[in-house]
């Protein structure tokens, strides 16, 4: 029997490592954070009162095993003068559908079918919730699309209103033979799965160990100056009694060229791995850089050789 994969996270780090683990005999259940309002998901999310979907779209199409046009189908935006500018064909899907069965969680699981997706895809919440920021002036700051826009720094983040947690997800965590915390915007796509009693507590009762892909860049106003301990201890600050066991990093040496454009262009700085203060946690370091359409992202392929090497090699 496959081994049980809960990854937690949102937005393109969160579909970046899908799209390598797929490839593995493991039995993947991803939960996507739905806090985003931004561009075509803030309209619908207003028009609609349903959960983001800008998300669980990208994840649907990164577990997706159809035909590349699909993919390329799900992520056309319209360009045009009419209402439909800036929407993307994906998120109308999933609104239809979450429309049509009632809720977005039965929603997803008819595109599923249709997508022959390698794993299921939970939203968090079936709340249309809405993500609030403490900055560090102690300001507060209502929707993650205002928080991430703000060039004040990032102090902590909490949901105006507690949503209720889809039990599909709670029930997976339960289940799970291993949890990841995938790389991706840390107070927007990784905490906002975090800031939840009912995911803390299943997650404290779980059997399972929780691995972090710590990011290869720094994000601004999120991570500044960050090292890899320091996003190891943010995560644990918001976790239970359960901390982060294994932490993933590269070691590859990014080319200058390119951090001095990330560090020009986008105020981004590698993240340095500082293995003297990362003692209390296993640390997995390998090269996972990749270059993609002149981007810093994660080899997907890579990273999941590693995490299902571990997996064989951890009992859980």
């Amino acid at each position: 029997m496959n081994k049980k994969v809960v990854v937690l996270g949102g937005g393109t780090g969160l579909s970046t490592l899908l799209k390598g683990l797929k490839m593995f005999p493991v039995d993947i259940t991803a939960i996507v954070s739905v806090s985003d309002d931004g561009r075509s998901t803030g309209r619908l999310r207003d028009e609609f009162n349903i959960p983001a979907v800008g998300d669980v779209r990208q994840v649907l199409v990164a577990l997706s095993e159809t035909e590349p046009l699909v993919e390329k189908l799900l992520n056309y935006r319209f360009n045009t003068t009419s209402d439909l500018n800036g929407h993307t064909v994906g998120n109308l899907l999933l609104t239809a559908a979450s429309n049509i069965t009632g809720n977005m969680s039965d929603g997803v699981e008819a595109l599923s079918k249709v997508l022959n997706l390698r794993g299921k895809v939970v939203p968090l919440t079936e709340d249309n919730v809405t993500l609030m920021g403490r900055m560090e002036d102690d300001s507060i700051i209502e929707g993650e699309h205002n928080i991430t826009e703000s060039d004040k720094k990032i102090k902590e983040v909490f949901y105006k209103d507690t949503p209720e947690i889809n039990s599909l997800a709670l029930k997976a965590i339960r289940e799970a033979n291993l949890i990841i915390l995938s790389m991706g915007s840390v107070f927007t796509s990784i905490v906002p799965n975090l800031i939840c009693k009912s995911v803390i507590d299943e997650i404290d009762k779980s059997n399972a160990n929780i691995i972090y892909v710590c990011n290869m860049m720094t994000q601004p106003g999120e991570t500044d100056g960050f090292k890899v301990s320091d996003h190891v201890s943010l995560l644990n600050s918001y976790l239970g009694t359960k901390k982060i066991h294994t932490v993933l990093v590269n070691n590859k040496n990014i080319p200058k060229k390119l951090l001095d454009k990330y560090a020009n262009e986008e105020q981004k700085d590698q993240v340095i791995v500082d293995f003297e203060n990362l003692t209390d946690t296993k640390v997995i370091a390998s090269n996972f850089f990749q270059l993609q359409n002149n981007m810093i992202r994660h080899d997907s392929l890579k990273l999941s050789m590693a995490i299902f090497s571990y997996l064989l090699s951890e009992k859980s």
